[in-house]
């Protein structure tokens, strides 16, 4: 199965728009980008903000690899905690063009909980199809928001067909990735918003983790959209990290480029796909913009999540921190050149799966409250 991509009449959007335009747009969220977007217009009120998220610079970390500029997109800042948040928030506005009040998504978490609290948000019915094995935060974040949940006694890869069947035979909207290209459409806004953030003057490589692919495939989409609008003069390398448990787009670059069929085994649940529904699009993103794939041990993605949170402040769940282990891997194998400007894209917050971070910590034990043994037994350690 093939997903489709959206076209834009480049010359028409280029004759009506301008970056001044953009300049002088007081509105901070993705819906700033609308004649870049397959909808007709924006929500009445879409105050609850979708996009607009930072872009942080870490020079020190950039002088500790030898970069020019080291930055983090931290789209854990949007009102789910995720990345996901961009192609819901287009996805309800395009249903709701389409006469559609009911949604449905099959999701390892990230998609689903975002899918209900945007719906709760704008009065949506939503419907979740997800695994079993889906980490309790991120069903207890799907039910607070009141969606009509399922549990899926099956992979994600079973959920996502059950909900094809279920959205055709009752007649709801697909949120579902690797089949409705309006969720590549939300998604390259972060593209969009990285572009804007540094003045136009795209990086040299985005480190992007990977699971069904749409995400990269989104990102890809961005870059290239601004390009031909001539807004950007190039496209920056495009990395794909994926666990080594769930690797069907990176066999397929280290091999023939066919994407098989894999059994996923990763703690990384946002990223453990068997069989990723926009792989096509994901290896397009990697080929045509010279990229490369790196897998990586969940030993090596929890380690990335804990020095991650300790050199940046940012605690991003291990499909996000395997964004950042791949870029220590890439630097560590000389895949990563002298000077160049990197950004790593950080997709969802590290509290969605606490239990999976609780794995490279220690918890201490109960202290006195007596200050004398505080001083005497402590303070040394903290010195």
């Amino acid at each position: 199965m093939n997903n489709l991509d959206v076209i834009y009449n480049y010359d028409w959007i280029r004759a009506h728009w301008s970056k001044q335009e953009l300049t002088n747009d007081r509105d901070d969220s993705l819906w700033r980008y609308l004649p870049l977007l397959p909808v007709k217009t924006a929500p009445e009120n879409h105050s609850i903000r979708v996009g607009g998220t930072p872009l942080i610079s870490f020079p020190k970390i950039a002088l500790d690899y030898d970069l020019n500029n080291f930055y983090i997109k931290d789209d854990m800042r949007n009102p789910s905690g995720s990345l996901k948040d961009r192609a819901t928030e287009i996805g309800i506005q395009h249903a709701s063009e389409l006469g559609k009040d009911t949604l449905v998504a099959a999701s390892t978490g990230n998609a689903a909980a975002s899918l209900s609290a945007l719906s709760a948000f704008y009065g949506k019915k939503a419907v979740i199809l997800a695994p079993a094995s889906t980490p309790k935060a991120k069903l207890t974040q799907i039910l607070q928001h009141g969606a009509h949940l399922y549990l899926i006694d099956g992979s994600y890869d079973e959920a996502f067909d059950l909900s094809i069947k279920v959205a055709k035979e009752f007649g709801w909207y697909l949120r579902s990735t690797g089949i409705n290209p309006i969720m590549s459409e939300g998604k390259k806004t972060v593209a969009l918003e990285i572009s804007e953030q540094l003045d136009w003057q795209v990086p040299d490589k985005v480190f992007v983790p990977v699971g069904d692919g749409c995400i990269i495939g989104g990102i890809y989409k961005g870059f290239y959209d601004l390009k031909q609008l001539d807004w950007i003069d190039k496209i920056p390398k495009l990395i794909a990290l994926q666990a080594e448990g769930s690797a069907a787009i990176v066999n397929a670059l280290e091999n023939n480029g066919e994407i098989k069929l894999v059994s996923s085994n990763t703690l990384a649940d946002s990223i453990s796909v068997d069989f990723p529904r926009d792989g096509l699009k994901a290896l397009r993103a990697v080929n045509e913009s010279g990229g490369f794939g790196i897998k990586i041990t969940d030993d090596e993605i929890l380690k990335a999540q804990l020095l991650l949170s300790k050199t940046t402040g940012i605690f991003a769940e291990p499909a996000a921190a395997a964004a950042f282990g791949g870029f220590l891997k890439a630097h560590k194998s000389g895949k990563i050149e002298t000077g160049e400007s990197v950004i790593v894209l950080i997709t969802g917050t590290g509290l969605k799966d606490v239990p999976s971070a609780q794995k490279q910590i220690k918890m201490p034990e109960a202290i006195s409250p007596d200050f004398s043994l505080f001083r005497d037994s402590h303070l040394t350690y903290i010195k």
